[in-house]
């Protein structure tokens, strides 16, 4: 880790005064840009006054006259720093490896490598009980920030990569095929899916915990941009050996003599099913969601005559960005060669429609296993 290297020579320019100093601080140079380093030194050498303390051995060649040597290592493992902190605060390489649970002869290993590596002895030979020797005493005061230094240089590449676009999506809409399509035709933008309930939809999109959101309509469209997607048909869930169970499809009517749990929220559906495998009454839910909370205890049967719902991709209107419009695209079934033109959508204070890409407006059908064995049941 070539940062934290850097930060090896900052330490042990500025506190080292030993032969140490000299031979790690050439090593150190000779293994990164000096730019790189003065990053990671400038964070470790700062003065309690704030100022930095600007420190350089005679003798010493400049930075740039020894990025060319070879180095005889190429970075520090934090590690091996974590390791000897342990064994340089208890004194004592038995308690040490318990306490890493780790074995004392690799304990003992990694300490060597590390004084070989440094050029120095951290602990003194035959001493007992353990002691530390004056390089091992700085190495062990330098030895928090260094590993802090070492963290934060693994934290910000995540950072360079951070979602481009995070999508939301409630209860029953799949998202998988869209995010492989954008991974294939956008793989430098990163995408994150975030999963929100129902009744959160809103506040996601308000809150700026989404860009955008595959959302359940209603919902109020004061400052949103929607394109409808597709509408989903009703279903009705009852236990197996339920008489409904034995038709393809049926009316409200069919049910009126049964007792349907009525103001079940989508985002309590597992609840809600429970309930009616333990006979407390039927559920009607929308197909994506009797089946992503499908049991073996329960079928569910197409209601013809209940109002379906339907599905939007949303997004705040004032926050849109040409990476919307790519993601509409994915959506929509857009072609990657296809010319972009701007998605119709509906906006508060706008009445046009959009189709719901090619093919218009597209209506979830559950499968019905052998429809043309079951009688269909007629209305009373």
């Amino acid at each position: 880790m070539p940062s934290l290297f850097a930060a090896v020579r900052g330490f042990m320019v500025c506190g080292f005064r030993s032969g140490l100093t000299a031979q790690v601080y050439a090593n150190a140079c000779a293994t990164r840009a000096a730019a790189h380093r003065c990053a990671v030194q400038v964070r470790l050498d700062r003065r309690s006054d704030g100022r930095h303390r600007r420190c350089r051995l005679s003798g010493v060649a400049d930075d740039q006259a020894n990025v060319g040597a070879m180095s005889r290592f190429d970075s520090i493992d934090p590690t091996r720093l974590r390791w000897f902190s342990v064994v340089a605060e208890e004194l004592h390489f038995a308690r040490a490896a318990k306490a890493l649970n780790i074995s004392r002869q690799r304990l003992s290993r990694t300490v060597i490598e590390l004084e070989e590596e440094l050029g120095t002895k951290l602990f003194v030979p035959g001493a007992q009980p353990t002691q530390l020797t004056d390089d091992g005493r700085v190495l062990l005061e330098q030895a928090p920030d260094l590993i802090a230094a070492a963290e934060v240089v693994a934290i910000e590449p995540e950072s360079v990569t951070a979602a481009s676009l995070r999508v939301g999506f409630v209860p029953g809409v799949t998202v998988s095929k869209w995010t492989r399509i954008w991974a294939e035709r956008f793989p430098d933008a990163a995408l994150e899916t975030v999963p929100v309930a129902a009744a959160e939809q809103l506040d996601a999109l308000c809150g700026e915990r989404v860009d955008m959101c595959f959302v359940r309509l209603p919902i109020d469209r004061d400052g949103l941009s929607a394109i409808p997607l597709y509408r989903e048909v009703p279903v009705v869930v009852v236990p197996k050996d339920h008489p409904v169970s034995v038709f393809a499809e049926v009316g409200m009517a069919d049910l009126a003599d049964e007792r349907v749990q009525e103001d079940h929220a989508v985002d309590d559906a597992a609840i809600t099913l429970e309930m009616v495998a333990a006979g407390v009454g039927l559920a009607i839910v929308p197909h994506s969601i009797a089946r992503l909370h499908a049991r073996r205890d329960l079928v569910y049967r197409t209601v013809t005559d209940a109002p379906d719902t339907e599905i939007a991709l949303a997004w705040l209107t004032e926050r849109t960005r040409e990476t919307f419009e790519d993601f509409v695209g994915v959506v929509r079934g857009r072609s990657e060669r296809s010319s972009r033109s701007p998605a119709r959508v509906e906006t508060a204070g706008r009445g046009a429609k959009s189709t719901g890409g090619r093919g218009g407006v597209q209506k979830a059908v559950p499968a019905r296993r052998a429809a043309k064995k079951i009688p269909k049941r007629r209305s009373r």
